[in-house]
């Protein structure tokens, strides 16, 4: 019994010591089965015998110890050496710095904002907890959908007053010089595919290139067209509006927040004609023009609620096609006094994504429930509008479909049933041929959904949200994949909202925590 409680203690110490790194603190747990209390042993205890596989041994040298715990010694010295052979503690500290970093903190972290005290409201709590009946008041500091219903803006222009700058400070005279660069000259690449994904892979992103822009969940952006600096834009959750000059400075890194709405901003546009105008469109039925020239918001149209997507059904930016949740679309022409629609139009029961043919401008694509429809703005009825082309094959709900930017001879697809679909529109049949199907998983997060847009530059790729944090992908028509937008340090979550550059080498990504990533060939000027 005493030799096999003596292998067992030898059996303990040591699995210990190998599995206890040096440094590290605390002991290893054991089980209480295993775990015996190590024998202590003194030099006075001379001539004490000891048994090891039937042999007597006496332990009267090296301090009285035994031949059998002069052995142990050795193979824990052993161990320790071979422990610190390896830099356990080294490689501990580099698997920290692989760990998640810390989100930027450039932006709107960065000034007023984070100074200003954020009011504390009183924990939420059940109405049953609450020992009230379901349809007993709501608490305050809750709000339904009438109460933001009631909170809309007024109708009217709005001044253009940033609310992380102090009371009466006028905007930066930069911004207005930027905005008034205006669209350069046409540029679509002719590049072959090995130069494209060369132009990708020189596309970095940097730390300041990354700031908080918003205060809330990004639901849309889109990039000013100058090129001598990389200005973007972006919408939340709450309604708010950021502007964003990479490069610049001032109390929150060059970014001017305003609040137009009071809903989720879906949808935005740059006007082609007039770079100084911002169009945004919002869940709670506004559509606003930002005016850097004017300082003001133009009140462009005005609906109880539920706008979803728009586009400019004109040259002149002037026209819009305007889609909301139910499946209408309105057609509201600026030019006209008011903030209403010229018509409206019934297409079906539910709307998600409108496109205009780059260069054909009466026709439109309408992502439907299942089905992504082709119309005449010249042929259209107040219900029960003939499209004049359907493109089907799609099982689930559609998320987006988009006329490509050069020719609008493909229309570009995402659907929930894990596939983007290309289709040929060069010809308007009643039935447009599929042409590729590339299946992608298009459940990328539990907030974000799938968003595939083209590359403005090219007709035949396009950009799309993956499903692998830190990471979205380039595609080409034909379904190879081109490019992964990737970067451990700096780009470290999903994005639900992505967008290229008209012009310039440049590409950015929108998350739920109100960032914008940009990546870029090159740096912009102070």
């Amino acid at each position: 019994m005493e030799t096999r409680r003596a292998k067992r203690e030898v059996t303990v110490e040591v699995l210990s010591l190998e599995m206890s790194p040096v440094g590290l603190r605390g002991p290893v747990r054991q089980s209480a089965r295993n775990a015996l209390p190590p024998k202590r042993y003194s030099p006075e205890t001379t001539n004490f015998k000891t048994q090891k596989r039937g042999k007597t041994t006496t332990r009267s040298d090296h301090g009285g110890l035994s031949q059998y715990e002069l052995e142990r010694l050795e193979n824990i010295r052993q161990n320790r050496a071979f422990l610190s052979s390896i830099n356990l503690l080294q490689a501990t500290e580099e698997l920290k710095q692989l760990t998640r970093p810390k989100p930027s903190q450039r932006g709107l972290l960065s000034g007023r904002l984070k100074a200003a005290a954020k009011e504390a409201l009183p924990a939420r709590k059940s109405l049953r907890l609450q020992n009230k009946e379901p349809n007993a008041l709501i608490p305050k500091g809750l709000l339904d959908m009438q109460t933001l219903t009631s909170m809309k803006k007024p109708p009217g222009p709005l001044p253009l007053d940033a609310i992380n700058m102090e009371e009466g400070s006028k905007l930066p005279s930069s911004l207005l010089e930027l905005c008034s660069e205006g669209y350069p000259e046409e540029r679509k690449e002719d590049l072959d595919l090995n130069a494209y994904r060369s132009a990708l892979k020189d596309m970095r992103i940097t730390g300041d290139r990354v700031a908080k822009v918003v205060k809330d969940h990004i639901y849309s952006a889109s990039f000013h067209p100058c090129t001598s600096s990389l200005l973007v834009a972006a919408g939340d959750k709450l309604g708010n509006v950021g502007l964003w000059k990479l490069g610049g400075e001032g109390v929150d890194d060059g970014v001017l927040l305003f609040e137009p709405h009071t809903r989720p901003v879906s949808c935005m546009a740059f006007s082609r004609v007039h770079p100084t105008q911002l169009l945004s469109l919002s869940h709670d039925g506004s559509v606003r023009c930002m005016d850097v020239e004017k300082a003001v918001f133009h009140d462009v149209y005005d609906v109880e609620d539920g706008l979803r997507k728009f586009d400019f059904m004109s040259h002149d930016c002037s026209t819009l096609v305007v889609g909301n949740w139910f499946g209408e679309v309105a057609i509201v022409d600026r030019r006209t006094p008011g903030n209403t629609h010229e018509s409206l139009h019934s297409l079906g029961k539910t709307l998600r994504c409108v496109s205009v043919h780059p260069l054909q401008k009466q026709y439109f694509a309408v992502a439907e429930s299942r089905v992504v429809n082709i119309y005449d703005s010249r042929c259209l009825k107040k219900s029960k509008t003939v499209a004049v082309s359907q493109l089907d094959g799609h099982s689930l709900s559609t998320s987006n479909a988009y006329f490509s930017p050069c020719s609008g001879n493909r229309l570009l697809t995402a659907c929930v049933d894990d596939m983007i679909r290309i289709y040929d529109t060069s010809s308007m049949t009643a039935k447009s041929p599929l042409l590729t199907s590339i299946r992608h998983n298009t459940h990328a997060a539990r907030w974000t959904k799938l968003s595939a847009v083209w590359d403005p530059k090219r007709e035949d790729c396009f950009v799309v949200n993956s499903t692998r944090a830190r990471s979205v992908q380039v595609f080409h028509q034909g379904g190879e994949l081109q490019h992964h937008f990737v970067d451990e340090e700096n780009f470290y979550t999903a994005v639900s909202v992505t967008a290229f550059h008209p012009s310039r080498n440049a590409f950015l990504g929108g998350s739920a925590s109100g960032r914008l990533h940009v990546f870029s060939d090159r740096d912009e000027k102070q």
